[in-house]
């Protein structure tokens, strides 16, 4: 019996820790807002789109375009096993029964990097050591007649072999919706970001299944699994007593232990609620930061990209005039100097047709893709700040969270919101002011 009680507690704990983890990860995917792919800061990031690639995989069993596949085979076995026992009278008994099952005798599967793609952009996946929910593309159970069997699977079988195997794939098929969470870090190959495996990352997530599901599934392990740690050992003391176990308070100490996982379960529970609140808490400042990250980016780089472009317009501009200028003196001196004058105007249209393309059109066009560009990541930043600013507030105001947010300092934290002056329409004037030089 001590051996039953202690095989009890162990299971009791891993139960308990099944039940904390999963409420830790349900958390962790209600507290991070969607992101677009152009609004993609470095950290932990939570993203949905489809998966696009320019040189897609293609499933070994299924033959359908992917970015990421698994395959496995099973083959069926099944055998005779006799055994020997000796009756109560020391004569020796012999009986037969039949064992079967299928054992795995091959697998596999592909990965390379792929494109989440979702309606504002790209942004590189790497699935390398990701934790990959899929569904099954390809799942087909033959017979050696079949030409499946030992086309895609090996051509030895293993002993007391039924001939018969099962092909099953799992794979993510190109354009197929998924959700990915995942560390945000930059690419080393050019200035970008990308989400990949590291090492910090409390999840590396890669999903054909939405969030809800996954936070469901959260929710209902959570309260499963830490049920059956408190109940097991009541259970188990139940039968003990029941059957009248020969071991002096078995049903005390059952009970006992009972008590202490429904504390320990308590504990975890308050422990992680106040560590959620308080990386809540500071991925609200994070979000705050980040606007002020793609203010100071718009305050850098577009001075410099107008510089450039009334530079070269200038440029151009004087470039027109000098032309204007000599072809009004080439005509002068077409009517006193004749075919001098022709030969002198053939040269200037030679080099201004040689002259490199420095028309300005085009780079106000470029101007004003990076202000949008701009002006679309700062809005983006500030949605994801009142995404974060709202389940932070939510979480404070939210029984029983509400009493753990008092320990962890929450207090209720603004939204951004426009000034007055600017919710008034912009008015836009286009006037070309070009001053003679």
């Amino acid at each position: 019996m001590v051996f039953i009680l202690i095989t009890v507690n162990v299971l009791v704990l891993f139960l308990l820790w099944g039940s904390l983890s999963a409420l830790k990860r349900r958390r962790l995917l209600e507290d991070l807002p969607t992101s677009k792919t152009v609004g993609v800061f470095i950290g932990l990031v939570e993203l949905k789109g489809t998966a696009e690639s320019e040189a897609p995989l293609l499933g070994l069993l299924s033959e359908q375009p992917c970015v990421w596949y698994s395959w496995n085979v099973l083959e069926h076995w099944s055998k005779i096993v006799t055994e020997t026992s000796h009756d109560k009278d020391g004569k020796l008994q012999t009986r037969t029964r039949t064992e079967s099952g299928w054992t795995t005798i091959a697998s596999g599967g592909e990965s390379k990097p792929f494109y989440l793609q979702d309606d504002l952009g790209v942004i590189r996946i790497n699935p390398e050591h990701a934790e990959i929910k899929s569904k099954t593309v390809f799942n087909r159970n033959c017979s050696m007649s079949d030409p499946l069997y030992y086309g895609k699977g090996p051509t030895n079988t293993i002993a007391h072999s039924t001939g018969k195997r099962s092909f099953t794939e799992q794979a993510i098929l190109l354009h197929q919706t998924v959700y990915v969470v995942g560390q945000s870090r930059e690419r080393l190959d050019c200035v970008a970001a990308e989400i990949a495996y590291d090492r910090s990352s409390p999840i590396f997530l890669i999903s054909t299944l939405t969030e809800e599901k996954h936070r469901s599934y959260g929710l209902v392990m959570f309260w499963l699994l830490g049920l059956l740690a408190v109940f097991l050992p009541v259970v188990v003391g139940f039968i003990a007593q029941f059957n009248q176990v020969d071991f002096p308070d078995f049903f005390v100490l059952a009970l006992g232990t009972g008590g202490c996982a429904l504390l320990i379960w308590g504990i975890g529970w308050f422990w992680l609620i106040y560590n959620s609140l308080i990386g809540l808490k500071n991925r609200v400042k994070s979000a705050a930061a980040n606007i002020d990250v793609e203010l100071k980016r718009r305050h850098d780089l577009i001075p410099q990209l107008i510089g450039t472009v009334e530079g070269l317009q200038r440029h151009e501009h004087d470039l027109q005039e000098t032309l204007v200028v000599l072809r009004s003196q080439i005509d002068v001196q077409s009517v006193a100097g004749g075919n001098t004058a022709n030969g002198c105007m053939n040269r200037i249209v030679a080099i201004v047709e040689n002259y490199p393309d420095i028309r300005a059109n085009e780079l106000f066009m470029k101007l004003q893709s990076y202000l949008v560009e701009a002006e679309q990541r700062i809005a983006l930043a500030r949605t994801y700040y009142n995404d974060m600013v709202e389940t932070h507030n939510n979480r404070r105001e939210r029984f029983p969270e509400c009493l753990i947010a008092v320990l962890a300092g929450l207090r209720v934290v603004p939204r951004f919101e426009a000034e007055n002056f600017e919710r008034s329409a912009v008015k836009v004037n286009l006037v070309q002011q070009v001053s003679n030089q």
